[in-house]
């Protein structure tokens, strides 16, 4: 059975420079740029971004086995290559825009799907994120599911104090 996490982060600027930011491959390059200090082969895979249509990057992520959790290790028997999608459409000042992201491991144990909505708020805007994670191994698919959604958060708070020091810095 999936689990599902709902996830807000919240920021002090105006939807649009959030948009405007994540429309710049500079943005990602330098978010792949701060990841590897975890893991040094981080890249930006593709990116296309176009008002008229929206924006989507794809990330790519390599994590040692070694550096994975002992429950991890148990699933994964080589290094851990995560292909990381998110996509924004056209941006709507006064409404909703949406995307998805979703992440995948060749011959992983599982999947990861999601929507995102991007609106503005009184004090700038947020970022809800809606997950669905689902692994496939009998037994330890439970506790696989939930340090998942654990790391998860963690990711998500850190990709929003970067996007804040980001803009402030850039935009």
């Amino acid at each position: 059975m999936a689990r599902r996490l709902s996830y807000s982060a919240r920021y002090p600027q105006p939807a649009e420079k959030l948009y405007q930011a994540q429309m710049q491959r500079q943005y990602w390059d330098d978010m792949m740029e701060g990841f590897q200090m975890i893991s040094p082969h981080c890249e930006v895979a593709e990116f296309t971004a176009d008002p008229s249509v929206g924006m989507r990057v794809m990330l790519k992520q390599t994590i040692g086995r070694d550096q994975l959790p002992p429950l991890a290790q148990t699933v994964m028997m080589k290094d851990m290559i995560i292909t990381r999608e998110e996509s924004f459409g056209i941006f709507h000042p006064d409404d909703v825009t949406a995307g998805t992201y979703n992440a995948s491991i060749p011959a992983g144990p599982g999947s990861l799907t999601g929507v995102q909505e991007l609106f503005s708020t009184d004090t700038g805007c947020t970022i809800r994120k809606t997950t669905e994670v689902k692994v496939f191994v009998p037994f330890v698919n439970h506790k696989l599911e939930q340090m998942m959604l654990v790391n998860l958060v963690d990711l998500f708070r850190a990709e929003a104090e970067y996007a804040k020091d980001w803009i402030d810095k850039n935009l």
